[in-house]
């Protein structure tokens, strides 16, 4: 029998801690809910008013409505009179709720909440069998992504991360060869060949959903500066092609990272840049214990990142493969040359910036 004295002022703490995380997982679970309704942005352009009148602006059943307001109400995000029996959302949080809150809308990040809850079942028989789960098995994984790098990487990207490259934007508006390695929905190339005409774009991704999706709006954009394929980056073969080569938090799910980077270094012209956006992390988990979004990103590592690069034989980095092991592998591809960069206003990522 366990001896062992107890503080009970340490265990009652930890049991409030406890009940915290089961109210703050069941609203993350309803502010993805409000994101999607559209509830959040309704209630933003309303006064204070009823369920009733919040179902009909929505378009949405006033029962459920209803609900889901008493979840916000008792999670502080929604103010409730009982005089009236009218509902309001404060302006200082839809400034952190809405998708006109963009970038900052983090209710678009609940999302990956119940997202990933949806895979719990394969991933506990991966915790007992290994292996990993594949990304057939994520429901709507695309266009979460999408619409995460949308108002984060894709809404920076020319006023803020292409800039990091001194003499970068020149270069794109004169023209150069450009690829996007796993370039998902190709949102950020898509946007790259409409700012800079005279260069030319081509974005590879495994997924043949993602690289539709691409297409589609290249297309209704009326682009033709720019092509899409489904490809490997481990197949990837080509030699002295580009003069700039991206990756947007790509390079961590990859089966075979070393290989890709291998890849991308031959690709790349000698005197190219490679500019990688990944997770801000440490490789060593206690030099993430003071990271604000370090619980949160090793879950999404645990339940997606890891495993579907496990579900293909891969190596499994994970999100948090962190900046130690991206360096050593960097250096490991054959490139001589990385400085890392950091934007004020993004505490999650850092651009690198690669040479050969």
């Amino acid at each position: 029998m366990n001896m062992q004295t107890i503080n009970q002022a340490k265990a009652d703490a930890f049991a409030e801690q406890m009940l915290d995380i089961l109210n703050s997982g069941a609203i993350a679970i309803m502010t993805s809910i409000g994101h999607r309704t559209g509830l959040f942005d309704t209630m933003a352009t309303l006064p204070p008013a009823t369920s009733q009148q919040i179902a009909d602006a929505a378009r949405l059943n006033e029962r459920y409505v209803r609900e889901w307001l008493g979840a916000m109400v008792t999670g502080r995000f929604v103010e409730y009179n009982p005089d009236n029996h009218t509902y309001f959302l404060p302006p200082e949080h839809a400034g952190f709720l809405t998708r006109a809150a963009s970038p900052n809308n983090i209710a678009a990040f609940a999302q990956y909440i119940p997202l990933l809850g949806a895979v719990e079942d394969p991933i506990i028989d991966c915790f007992y069998k290994g292996g990993g789960v594949p990304y057939s098995e994520f429901k709507r994984f695309h266009a979460v992504m999408a619409e995460d790098s949308g108002q984060t990487i894709v809404a920076a990207l020319t006023d803020h991360v292409l800039p990091l490259v001194p003499g970068l934007m020149e270069s794109l508006e004169r023209g150069i060869d450009v690829l996007d390695v796993g370039c998902g929905s190709g949102r950020a190339l898509n946007k790259m060949a409409t700012a800079f005409p005279n260069s030319r774009f081509t974005g590879y991704d495994f997924s043949e959903e993602g690289i539709a999706i691409a297409q589609t709006e290249a297309q209704n954009l009326g682009l033709t500066n720019i092509q899409f394929q489904v490809k490997d980056a481990a197949t990837l073969n080509e030699v002295d092609r580009y003069d700039l080569i991206c990756t947007f938090d790509a390079i961590h799910d990859q089966a075979k990272p070393d290989v890709v980077l291998a890849n991308i270094a031959r690709a790349l012209r000698s005197d190219g840049i490679y500019l990688m956006q990944d997770i801000r992390a440490s490789t060593n988990v206690q030099g993430n214990l003071d990271h604000p979004a370090g619980p949160l990103l090793y879950t999404i590592s645990c339940l997606h990142c890891m495993t579907v690069s496990l579900a293909l034989g891969g190596m499994g980095l994970g999100a948090m493969w962190g900046e130690e092991k991206t360096l050593e592998m960097l250096e490991a591809a054959g490139f001589a040359s990385v400085e890392i960069k950091q934007l004020d206003h993004d505490f999650q990522n850092n651009y690198y910036i690669v040479k050969k």
